[in-house]
């Protein structure tokens, strides 16, 4: 069994063909996470219940029950919720937190069968795109060791590009699912604000994040997201069931934004990127250029929307409900050291300047005022989307970056997320997918092409996804 090469559609026929047990199934990722974890890291643990799981699937597949993710090996990033299962979002203000309940979206998972090998790193609480800042240790790129995974979700992105998981479970606030899977060459997708229920999902920013898919294939995440998808009456800002999605169409307009993409894109991303709209023209579908003027301030809009919402998510971990607390003089100094000792130093920075934007005399001039941009980019979008079916750019500037290149440079981090957080700020669904390669020293690392479309539009992207598959 080749876990590398290994798709969720493969292994369904493998499971309904009695060609293998979901135990000889779930075997064969655990012996490729003992094989290749030591050097990667991608699981912060490894659950000692899998094979009982897999029997289970097995006595139930057994019995003539099938679905498409009967006894399929996922894994699931740490800041999702599974009752009893230790859930510490990589930090060590919940190392020992074992979650009271279980998420949705898990939830939905498990009663449709899925196997869960185990939680996956991630940059502290979601904070971070590299997986450097996990109080852990970091994740390294399957392609090269010596190379980040991104971030938040790189260890959920890392565990699938290297044959250690079928698919996997990641968080996207900003990029946090499609800059991982565009580092290490698989499917990202993030989908619709509110289609997926954020219930059992640690919060960063409540207004921009969203539970979706890392798989080797659109297919397998168009599979994860079905499983996962549906309004829950535990979150209110899910989508009703019987909202219309937008059906697919047989050949769509895709845009082009030129402008945005003129300055700071390697060349050979950019090369990859035109291969993968020549392959879009090839299919029969159109491409075009679109202007859309306010998206160049994006991603200044996001590093103040989401440290404010992050500055009010916090809060909670106070050393006092639960999580990590330390004794002190008094009950506040016991708060100020429990908060110093339990959270990194970009978890701190991102709280101070949520509470900076936040604060009186500068909330107008900064929160009022990204809240007021968010809606001319979000006009913007949708203008764009009465012309056209979906949008396209590059998922990042580059390929896969040095470990420790940029972490002493926040702004340089910041910036990897260029591409990305519009879809977050907007609501609207965006996926990564493999498209080209490029070398940096002696190395082969993957670059991911990212499309964009309007809300619950994913047959779209899926669409178009399986296209760029090909190039």
């Amino acid at each position: 069994m080749d876990t590398n090469t290994l798709t969720m559609k493969d292994a369904r026929q493998l499971l309904d063909k009695k060609e293998c047990s979901a135990q000889e199934l779930a075997q064969g990722y655990l012996d490729g996470i003992k094989e290749c974890d030591g050097e990667v890291h991608a699981y912060l643990e490894v659950y000692d219940d899998v094979l009982t799981q897999a029997k289970q699937a097995d006595t139930r597949l057994a019995a003539g029950e099938t679905s498409p993710l009967l006894g399929i090996p996922l894994a699931i990033k740490d800041n999702i919720l599974i009752e009893g299962r230790t859930a510490s979002a990589a930090s060590k203000m919940l190392e020992h937190y074992a979650a009271t309940y279980t998420a949705t979206a898990t939830k939905k998972l498990e009663e449709a069968g899925a196997v869960f090998l185990g939680r996956t790193n991630m940059d502290e609480f979601a904070m971070g795109g590299s997986t450097e800042n996990s109080a852990f240790g970091v994740t390294k790129n399957p392609h090269d060791h010596t190379r980040v995974p991104g971030g938040s979700s790189g260890g959920s992105a890392a565990a699938v590009a290297g044959g250690m998981a079928l698919a996997a479970l990641g968080s996207d606030t900003g990029g946090s699912i499609r800059q991982p899977a565009a580092l290490c060459g698989v499917v990202g997708l993030k989908p619709t604000y509110g289609s997926v229920s954020r219930h059992g999902l640690m919060a960063m920013g409540s207004s921009l994040d969203v539970i979706g898919p890392l798989a080797r294939t659109v297919d397998d995440a168009e599979v994860l997201f079905e499983a996962v998808r549906g309004h829950d009456r535990m979150d209110a800002t899910t989508i009703p069931n019987n909202r219309p999605r937008i059906e697919n169409k047989e050949t769509c307009t895709v845009g082009v934004p030129r402008a945005f993409l003129e300055k700071g894109v390697d060349a050979d991303v950019l090369s990859a990127f035109e291969a993968g709209l020549a392959a879009l023209r090839s299919a029969g579908h159109t491409v075009v250029d679109v202007e859309l003027p306010t998206l160049p301030y994006a991603l200044a809009t996001y590093y103040i929307i989401m440290p404010a919402e992050v500055s009010a998510n916090m809060a909670r971990f106070d050393g006092v409900r639960y999580g990590l607390h330390v004794d002190s003089a008094n009950g506040i100094e016991d708060y100020f050291e429990s908060r110093g000792a339990g959270l990194g130093d970009e978890v701190r920075r991102r709280i101070l300047l949520g509470t900076y934007v936040l604060s009186s005399g500068y909330y107008d001039a900064y929160y009022g005022t990204a809240m007021q941009a968010r809606e001319r980019i979000r006009a913007d979008v949708r203008e764009a989307f009465t012309t056209v079916d979906a949008l396209a750019m590059p998922t990042t500037t580059s390929p896969a970056f040095k470990l420790g290149e940029k972490t002493n440079d926040p702004l340089a981090m910041y910036l990897e997320d260029i591409f990305t957080v519009s879809a977050n700020i907007i609501g609207i669904p965006a996926m990564s997918v493999p498209c080209g390669i490029a070398e940096r020293d002696g190395s082969t690392l993957p670059v991911g092409f990212q499309l964009l479309a309007p809300e619950l539009a994913e047959t779209t992207l899926f669409t178009l996804g399986r296209v760029l598959e090909r190039v």
